[in-house]
């Protein structure tokens, strides 16, 4: 019998807002499978939902993380590295946007705004995959979240849309220049789920039931799901898979337009 097993391995998990986030699910998976786990919490008003989540997976570390705060990340790993000395696998789930900007036209999106999202939503992951790589001596999984907003328009998705192809082009080019060490990179295009980030997202409803009507399984996708996928990414059954985006949707990105 072969089971998922990573005992004996070492992961950062990013990005966990509450108990509907789809990076909680993934730790769980994680910590199921016998990883020890670091995890992180936005700020004190988030810490309160986090901190259960953090204890209920025994994350020895667990420290705050804005990114746009500076020293906060390479604090979180300067304490990796004296805790643990090495990490197996970073798993991404970061992304943010002005209000008025995920709500209004790409068009009329703002130099300062558009730079802020880039920067949280994508740059972080180059940065989170700079500071892994000399924890990554015996290689390791870089993993990220992105959206099928990423390949086609989606409505209401809008700014997001071109930052999540960004960060889907840097998965391609951080796997190239990583692979030598071998670190692999990944993205999971995750289907529409209800999750905290795509409650800011209007008509998100609408979405939902396209994939319903639309999506060859003919059903969303549920968070278990996607952590699943995290989970394979992680370990060594995908050893051989890199600068890859994963589809997790339920089929719904190979569809196109369908006539009813």
């Amino acid at each position: 019998m072969e089971l998922l097993d990573l005992h004996g391995h070492k992961g950062l998990v990013v990005g966990i807002a509450n108990k509907h986030s789809l990076a909680w699910s993934a730790a769980q998976h994680f910590r199921n499978a016998g990883a020890d786990l670091a995890m992180t919490y936005l700020n004190e008003k988030a810490k309160p939902f986090v901190e259960p989540l953090a204890k209920q997976v025994k994350a020895p570390i667990f420290l705050p993380c804005n990114v746009t705060i500076p020293g906060q990340l390479e604090a979180l790993f300067d304490a990796i590295r004296k805790d643990w000395g090495r990490l197996d696998f970073v798993f991404h789930s970061i992304a943010w946007a002005r209000k008025e900007d995920l709500h209004g036209r790409l068009t009329d999106c703002s130099a300062e705004g558009f730079a802020e999202s880039m920067l949280v939503s994508c740059h972080s992951f180059i940065r989170m995959a700079k500071l892994a790589e000399s924890l990554m001596d015996k290689g390791g999984s870089l993993m990220t979240l992105s959206y099928y907003g990423a390949e086609k328009v989606v409505d209401h998705y809008n700014v997001m849309g071109p930052v999540k192809a960004a960060l889907e082009s840097s998965v391609r080019y951080l796997a190239h220049e990583l692979g030598r060490n071998s670190i692999r990179v990944n993205a999971i295009s995750a289907g529409a789920v209800q999750t905290r980030a795509a409650s800011g997202i209007e008509h998100f409803d609408e979405l939902l039931n396209e994939t319903v009507t639309k999506a060859p399984l003919r059903r969303v996708v549920d968070a278990c799901e996607v952590g699943k996928t995290a989970l394979v990414l992680a370990s060594d059954y995908s050893s051989a898979i890199t600068g890859e985006v994963l589809h997790a949707d339920a089929g719904f990105h190979i569809e196109g337009m369908v006539f009813h």
